[in-house]
């Protein structure tokens, strides 16, 4: 069994926990579950923003502990503050050492975050709600294509934008009319193999208006130039920034040399 396959099993398990914990009932009476979500699709087409979408992240099962001492509401709100076009927040515990709670406290900022977990259940997208998410990730690899179209529409019809992530040619019949924004992930999430033609290459193949970003792998300006006269309208980072003593410092510094290479 490979991690994801691992990540997933568990996760199943997790849910069933936490139905017999919280009720949907008490998540929809939850204060941030009526509140107006934010458009990501639409932050990222502000040509005033940066295209970024900075994560926050603790570890990852690639690369264990990458900053276990950074303050969750001080570096988004650094994201948010220097051009962030949107936040995305871990929110798995047991592998990416986050939490709901972080999502929750990332909500000072007033800009669109994603939900960045393994969703796999209607119960997910609810809770998702409840916590202040504005979009929620569908991963391509671990849902079949029923399922993927299943959840995209019942995350639509909750208020909730869908950002689909894609690995591979074989995917592509994932998306679906409730799909806001597809996501090409650099990495393969079964080998944690990284490569940025991945991007290159599946754009070319996609024969859709859907707006798209890439994601994992982007360290440095030269790449987003690249996939941005590729087509890509936004950018999902977050271990670049993450690994450094202050992220939102690093942020910030990536963002000056990006508006230099630009001008």
């Amino acid at each position: 069994m490979n991690i994801l396959d691992t990540i997933i099993e568990y996760k199943k398990s997790e849910i069933r926990r936490r139905k017999s914990e919280t009720s949907i009932a008490k998540l929809e009476k939850t204060k941030l579950f009526t509140r107006q979500t934010l458009s990501l699709k639409e932050s990222l087409l502000d040509r005033k923003k940066s295209g970024i979408i900075a994560e926050f992240k603790r570890k990852s099962p690639s690369k264990d502990v990458i900053n276990a001492v950074a303050d969750v509401a001080a570096v988004t709100s650094g994201y948010a503050k220097n051009g962030a076009s949107g936040l995305s927040v871990l929110t798995d515990s047991k592998f990416f050492g986050g939490s709901s709670d972080d999502l929750v406290k990332a909500r000072v900022n007033d800009i669109p975050i994603l939900r960045k977990d393994f969703i796999v259940d209607e119960y997910q997208l609810i809770e998702s709600k409840s916590i202040g998410a504005d979009v929620i990730l569908l991963i391509a690899d671990v849902l079949s294509q029923s399922v993927a179209k299943r959840l995209a529409s019942f995350a639509k019809n909750a208020g909730l934008e869908v950002l689909l992530e894609i690995h591979s040619e074989k995917e592509l019949d994932h998306i679906s009319d409730a799909v806001d924004i597809v996501g090409v992930n650099n990495r393969d999430l079964k080998t944690f193999k990284v490569d940025i033609n991945t991007s290159l290459r599946l754009i070319n193949k996609i024969s859709t208006n859907k707006l798209f970003i890439s994601e994992s792998g982007i360290s440095d300006v030269e790449t987003i130039l690249t996939l941005k006269q590729a087509g890509f309208k936004g950018f999902l980072i977050g271990e670049t920034f993450m690994k450094e003593t202050d992220p939102a410092i690093a942020f910030a510094d990536f963002i000056k040399k990006l508006k230099a290479k630009e001008k």
